[in-house]
C-alpha cells in the first residue's frame, strides 16, 4: 500500500514493480509529493493542468516530452471527469502529484461514492472516453493506473508513469 492507502505504490528504484531498500540512496532533489485542491468548475480543469506543468518545471523533474504531455492529459482527463460528475456531492477536489526517482504518480480524488470505469470506445458519442484514454496513455507509457475507494467514502482515481521514454508495448 502507498502512504494514503490507496493500493499498491510504484516502486522509486528498478521500475515499478522493482523491491526497494529501505534508505538505499538519498532522494533526487526533485522527489516528494505535491497535493492542492480546486474547487470542482470548469475552470479548474486548465488550472490544475498549468499547475502540474509548473511543478515539473519548477522541480527539474527529468521526464521524457512524451510522459509530460501525456501526464497532463491525463490531468485533464481526470479534473474533467470529477468536475462533470462528482461535483454536486463534492464541490472541491484534490490533485496530487508525487515524483519517485523514476516515476510520477498523479491521482484526483473527490468525495463522491461513485466509482467511474473505463467505457469502450463508442464511435458514436461525443463523450465517455476519459477513462479509456487516461488507461490507454498510461499503458502505452508503460505505467499502471487505478480506481479505489477512499476512507471517507468517495474515490481516488490514479496514474502512476515511469519518466522516461514510453518502453515497446
Amino acid at each position: 500500500m502507498d502512504d494514503h492507502g490507496r493500493g499498491p505504490a510504484p516502486r522509486p528504484e528498478g521500475g515499478l514493480d522493482a523491491p526497494v531498500e529501505p534508505h538505499a540512496r538519498e532522494p533526487l532533489p526533485y522527489e516528494g509529493v505535491w497535493r492542492f485542491t480546486a474547487p470542482a468548475v470548469d475552470a479548474s480543469v486548465p488550472q490544475a493542468r498549468h499547475a502540474v506543468r509548473d511543478l515539473l518545471a519548477r522541480q527539474g523533474v527529468p521526464a521524457a516530452e512524451d510522459v509530460v504531455e501525456g501526464l497532463l492529459l491525463i490531468v485533464s482527463e481526470l479534473v474533467t471527469n470529477a468536475v462533470r460528475h462528482a461535483a454536486v456531492l463534492s464541490p472541491m477536489l484534490a490533485v496530487e502529484v508525487a515524483f519517485g526517482a523514476e516515476w510520477v504518480r498523479v491521482s484526483v480524488e473527490d468525495d463522491h461514492p461513485y466509482r467511474p470505469t473505463a467505457l469502450e470506445a463508442d464511435h458514436g458519442r461525443t463523450g465517455g472516453r476519459g477513462l479509456l484514454l487516461v488507461r490507454e496513455i498510461t499503458r502505452e507509457a508503460g505505467g499502471v493506473c487505478d480506481v479505489e475507494h477512499t476512507a471517507r467514502g468517495g474515490k481516488v482515481i490514479w496514474a502512476a508513469l515511469p519518466l522516461g521514454p514510453a518502453r515497446p508495448v
